[in-house]
């Protein structure tokens, strides 16, 4: 779910019609709606949106470009998770248009990753008119996130990306102490949990899945808009966590390079940012916000 952060949209008929003749392409998938929405400044670049919201932005030319400010953060920790050009086993938690695995995979060749995207539907949509690179070692697995990430070897992974929105929302299941136990199963000692959260004033559900993380890791960073911190807008934030140090430094600075800068928060003041709140647990676990209409116009 990528709220305001700018998003468009090819597919591969295209490049047999031409620069000048892409089209939005239109499917049904279990999800509602998909739409992949052709950008008009990048020839084999796409927005995928499902009942209007927007999911993913992919450039087949390009994969290690990210237009959505959400997944640019994710990029940074993908690049800081291990020196550069570096092979890591990667899963994958939520599909869209595979924009996370297509940036892997050029920028760290021969990783190993498993995408898990509970809509079948969407998947074959996505291979359809977005084909991955034949040789990236990615599997795709349309299951459900919680279910496919139980099939994980133990210690098998050093990043767990989890960007799953089903209706604009996180399913309440992806959100609890629980899952997070799983997560650290399929994590290597030295692995990174990064997770895309969405919510708005009052930040209930953001200050909860803090304190749900810093349960279960030592270490936690958080990427978010400085509006977005400030509880005055709906919007996404990239939260990080391990049990090992984090680059924050670094993070910090390329997260304020991005061309929507945006502000880290670590240690004392991210403690102090979760206002007390409770971990939450699968038996009190709720979906993320409906996002306000007004996020997607």
């Amino acid at each position: 779910m990528a709220g305001r952060d700018r998003g468009k949209g090819r597919n591969k008929g295209e490049q047999q019609r031409g620069r000048g003749a892409a089209e939005p392409v239109v499917g049904q998938v279990a999800g509602g709606r998909a739409e992949l929405a052709p950008d008009r400044e990048r020839a084999d670049a796409w927005t995928l949106l499902v009942d209007g919201a927007p999911q993913s932005h992919v450039d087949l030319a390009d994969p290690g470009y990210l237009d959505f400010a959400y997944q640019r953060r994710i990029g940074h920790l993908i690049d800081l998770a291990a020196p550069a050009r570096q092979p890591l086993n990667v899963v994958h938690l939520g599909g869209g248009a595979f924009t996370l695995a297509r940036y892997t995979a050029a920028s760290r060749p021969r990783s190993t990753q498993q995408i898990v995207e509970i809509d079948a539907a969407l998947v074959a949509f996505v291979r359809e008119h977005l084909p991955l690179d034949p040789q990236a070692r990615i599997r795709v697995r349309a299951v459900d996130a919680r279910a496919g990430l139980a099939k994980v070897p133990d210690g098998w992974a050093d990043l767990v990306i989890a960007d799953v929105f089903s209706g604009a929302r996180t399913p309440a299941h992806l959100t609890s102490t629980e899952f997070l136990d799983d997560v650290r199963r399929a994590l290597a000692p030295t692995g990174w949990y990064v997770a895309n959260l969405a919510d708005g004033p009052p930040l209930a559900h953001l200050r909860g899945q803090i304190a749900t993380a810093a349960s279960r890791f030592a270490e936690l960073a958080l990427a978010a808009d400085p509006v977005v911190w400030r509880g005055k807008r709906f919007g996404n934030a990239g939260l990080v966590a391990a049990d090992r140090a984090l680059p924050v430094a670094e993070f910090t600075r390329r997260v304020a390079s991005d061309p929507h800068p945006g502000r880290v928060e670590h240690g004392r003041a991210l403690a102090d940012f979760t206002g007390g709140a409770a971990p939450v647990a699968d038996a009190s676990a709720v979906a993320s916000p409906q996002p306000p209409p007004s996020v997607f116009r």
